[in-house]
């Protein structure tokens, strides 16, 4: 799949998004700025399909939890602004939404550091989660959360702030669960937490569009944990998004194993930081 300005990235993507129904989020030409002079973002355009769900992979300052704020209309806490382009949520354009509109069409988003009520006992954040919807609604959309996440089951009165990290998240993704959204928007959940918890949790995501037709957009510098649940992926690098492709079309791209991956010929694991230097001179998408 080609956009309007990318056409030189693109052109070394392999394979097309899932086509059919018109897409669930779609940003053309996104271009987001700091401050009125530092361009974060530059003409970024992804679709994420319903059902799906698409990681926006890349390293630390790439831009993606960037793109996440501009979609949840977050960006005027950092003096952000999206100076072009366009979002659309379901066809609709939210350019210039407030945050509260966008959750109630649909759209929740869970930050990267979680930020839970340490004080509120894990059943309570869950609550807060879900203080627009209907008691009932709640009810089963909590036990709904539970069984996605057992261990939180046998935690729900505990106080969030003593749970581990993990477990935290876990918190962080069921109260956006609680507010029933069509788009889950998930920075980085795997950011410091161990490989186990790491490997749970992903899991999770995984089953999301199969057992409630959530549709996810997954930003993660853990490329091939993202690349093992998503059905589609971009990667962003200096603000831009540079490769797209199916799963297994990234994972067979030299650059992307070798760089992403951490694979070097013949699926050997890089080890040499002089290789690394090398290679980060060497990529064919930068040139």
């Amino acid at each position: 799949m080609s956009h309007p300005g990318d056409a030189t990235a693109h052109a070394q993507a392999v394979g097309a998004p899932p086509a059919a129904a018109p897409p669930l989020l779609a940003l053309h030409n996104l271009q987001v700025v700091y401050g009125g002079a530092i361009e974060a973002v530059r003409d970024v355009s992804l679709q994420v399909q319903p059902g799906t769900i698409v990681a926006l992979l890349g390293s630390n300052g790439a831009g993606k939890s960037t793109v996440l704020k501009a979609i949840s209309a977050v960006l005027d806490a950092e003096d952000g602004k999206v100076e072009k382009g366009s979002i659309l949520l379901a066809g609709r354009a939210i350019d210039g939404w407030s945050a509260d509109r966008v959750v109630q069409q649909g759209l929740m988003q869970v930050p990267e550091g979680r930020r839970l009520f340490a004080a509120l006992t894990v059943d309570e954040n869950l609550t807060v989660g879900a203080h627009l919807r209907a008691r009932a609604e709640m009810a089963q959309t909590r036990e709904q959360v539970y069984a996605l996440f057992p261990r939180l089951a046998e935690r729900r009165h505990q106080v969030a702030g003593y749970l581990s990290g993990g477990e935290q998240q876990m918190v962080a993704i069921g109260r956006a669960l609680m507010g029933r959204p069509r788009l889950l928007a998930l920075d980085e959940p795997s950011l410091g937490l161990a490989p186990r918890m790491v490997a749970e949790i992903f899991r999770s995501i995984g089953s999301l569009p199969a057992t409630s037709g959530l549709t996810v957009l997954l930003v993660e510098q853990n490329a091939s944990r993202a690349l093992a649940v998503a059905d589609y992926a971009y990667i962003m690098e200096n603000g831009r998004v540079v490769l797209d492709g199916t799963p297994a079309a990234l994972r067979n791209n030299a650059d992307v194993r070798e760089f992403y991956l951490g694979l070097g010929a013949g699926g050997a694991a890089r080890t040499s930081m002089r290789d690394v230097k090398h290679y980060k001179r060497r990529k064919r998408w930068l040139s």
